[in-house]
């Protein structure tokens, strides 16, 4: 009979026991807080931008070709090589051409002594004439030949001007100062009238060309702020302003050309680089700024005058006595980091910025950091 009684009280004192854990189990599931962290809502300024992709060009580049159709004898310059305005570039087998000048100074040296032999008796037949000694047709006649030879020479010299210019553009040379973009020719290739042999850049500044909808040129003027970026330097940025847009739209695109002019004194951008640029065309003042990872979005379909509409809403939550609380924003304007709000939160408020993804309105909440956002 004691046996009975000490294992009736054991099992009492188990039930009891597990009772107890349980009710203690329930108790801190229903105590358990989300950690979250947040930021104090305050007033700030949001830069209104347009965002586009394109490509880094030269601010100036020329391509320089040969006047001379023949062989290339020697190149001076390499891709790469910075040139001065007049350093020569390559050289043109010129043989056939100093044939010519030397045949040019041969003419003008005879046609020079037949101007001489013929004003000495150009001189001698006019003072004859004058004594009446020699008939005024005989006097014509060698001041006719004395103008044929004077007229002789200055062809003469103009063909030798001419050879000497055909000599002279054998040796190419670069037109602006600059670096040698690239070379389309080796030594030994024919040069070719239509085709260059090299481009020569000018780097100091460099511009970015992108094309801009019709919508979207109502906002761009000339001398706007504009932030590049480059791949090749992910973590730096490039200052420039719009410094062109095109007064006309490609019929077929129905886009327009725009170009930001940036500095680029140690040639860090190059042309050929692909590049995004942000275009400030505005700024949002003393509004409610939030950071665009601490919204949630939430895209539905509603009715709206009588049509049913895609609308996308973007909700937050606050911490208020020690709970999670959902607020639904109403936006003034967004980009990729930042979102401009009317209403939906007020100054002074604890926005969630990390952990709102595991929150419903009224969820216990513990505070593990509090961070500065600067918009």
């Amino acid at each position: 009979m004691k046996r009975v009684l000490s294992l009736c009280a054991a099992i009492m004192c188990l039930g009891m026991f597990a009772g107890s854990c349980s009710q203690s189990d329930r108790q801190a599931s229903v105590e358990a807080k989300i950690p979250v962290e947040v930021m104090t809502v305050r007033l700030g300024n949001l830069a209104q931008t347009l965002s586009y992709y394109g490509d880094i060009k030269a601010e100036l580049e020329v391509k320089v070709f040969s006047k001379v159709p023949d062989r290339i004898e020697r190149f001076f310059v390499d891709a790469g090589d910075n040139v001065a305005k007049g350093a020569p570039i390559a050289r043109i087998v010129a043989t056939t051409i100093e044939q010519a000048v030397r045949q040019a100074e041969a003419a003008l040296m005879a046609a020079k002594a037949q101007e001489t032999n013929l004003r000495s008796e150009y001189d001698r037949f006019e003072l004859l004439y004058r004594d009446h000694s020699v008939s005024k047709q005989q006097y014509d006649a060698i001041a006719t030949q004395y103008e044929a030879a004077k007229a002789q020479v200055k062809q003469t010299e103009a063909a030798l001007t001419s050879a000497k210019s055909q000599l002279h553009d054998a040796t190419i040379t670069a037109p602006i100062a600059g670096i040698i973009g690239k070379r389309y020719c080796e030594a030994g290739d024919m040069a070719a009238l239509s085709l260059p042999l090299v481009s020569v850049c000018q780097m100091d500044r460099v511009k970015m060309t992108f094309e801009a909808t019709e919508k979207d040129l109502a906002r761009l003027e000339i001398g706007q702020k504009t932030v590049v970026q480059v791949s090749t330097y992910p973590d730096r940025t490039f200052d420039g302003k719009v410094v062109k847009i095109s007064p006309v739209l490609d019929p077929l695109t129905r886009l327009a050309e725009v170009e930001v002019l940036l500095d680029n004194p140690e040639h860090k951008l190059k042309p050929g680089m692909y590049a995004h640029a942000e275009v400030t065309t505005g700024m949002i003042e003393n509004v409610i700024v939030v950071p665009r990872h601490a919204v949630i979005e939430n895209t539905s379909l509603e009715r709206i005058g009588g049509e049913d509409q895609v609308v996308k809403n973007y909700y937050v939550f606050v911490v208020d006595s020690s709970k999670a609380v959902q607020r639904k924003l109403a936006v003034i304007y967004l980009n990729h980091e930042y979102l401009a709000i009317s209403s939906g939160l007020r100054i002074g408020e604890k926005l969630v910025t990390v952990g709102q993804n595991n929150l419903r309105d009224g969820t216990p909440v513990v505070v593990v950091r509090e961070r500065e956002e600067t918009s």
